[in-house]
């Protein structure tokens, strides 16, 4: 029984792909809008509403990791996996930390969930085919659903950029601790984030160079910290 989340809202194309994948009981509980970035922010403070847009979809007005908790307590407490996605743009190596997508299986994963995020590396200005996206991430999904998931871990999956794809391998790896490359452009008083991310380091064998090189990246992540592939 699967929660079907993300962090780029509840209309992007990428958690429609991945509802058209899971044939299983599933329940769509994702943010009413995109909050890419968002981390693993969470609301508590004030109220989050819950708004049933079809049967078995739900509008949250608060955060990923916000559908998750309501998700697991509230509105489908029969759960037995969070899977989120699938995320326009990648999360490799340290933009796990900053994005909602991972975010949103971290809390499962805390709450001792099966979870895996999905995201789709883009090399700009090539847009994402979601016919293939589809075709890939049920490739990952079979092999990684019956797969052995640590207690504590979660699975992060990173589909190679469009130019590259033919019949990707599914490689485990290590995610990159490098960091991502910093660059901001200057009006008057302000500054906007610029940094490329095709310039970043492509160290051997690290989710980065996997996936930059056409191949689907998967890491295998726990929630102490430790970063390590299986």
């Amino acid at each position: 029984m699967f929660i079907i989340t993300n962090d780029d809202g509840i209309n992007a194309e990428g958690i429609k792909a991945l509802k058209e994948i899971i044939t299983e009981d599933k329940v769509i509980i994702a943010p009413d809008r995109a909050l890419s970035g968002c981390g693993h922010q969470v609301t508590t403070k004030e109220g989050i509403t819950v708004t049933e847009t079809k049967p078995q979809e739900y509008a949250i007005s608060g955060t990923p990791a916000d559908c998750v908790r309501l998700g697991i307590s509230k509105i489908f407490p029969s759960a037995t996996w969070v899977l989120s996605g699938i995320n326009a743009g990648g999360n490799l190596g340290s933009d796990i930390h900053i994005s909602g997508t991972v975010a949103a299986v971290r809390e499962a994963a805390i709450h001792g969930l099966g979870a895996i995020a999905i995201s789709h590396v883009i090399k700009y200005p090539q847009p994402i085919n979601w016919d293939i996206a589809k075709k890939l991430s049920k490739k990952v999904l079979k092999k990684l659903l019956n797969k052995d998931l640590p207690k504590g871990c979660f699975w992060n999956v990173n589909l190679p950029p469009l130019d590259y794809v033919s019949n990707p391998d599914i490689v485990f790896c290590n995610p990159s601790i490098d960091p991502l490359p910093l660059n901001f452009k200057q009006e008057g008083n302000q500054y906007f984030y610029r940094g490329e991310y095709w310039q970043r380091k492509r160290t051997i064998d690290t989710d980065v160079d996997v996936c930059f090189s056409g191949n689907i990246a998967v890491s295998l992540i726990s929630i102490n910290g430790n970063l390590t592939h299986n």
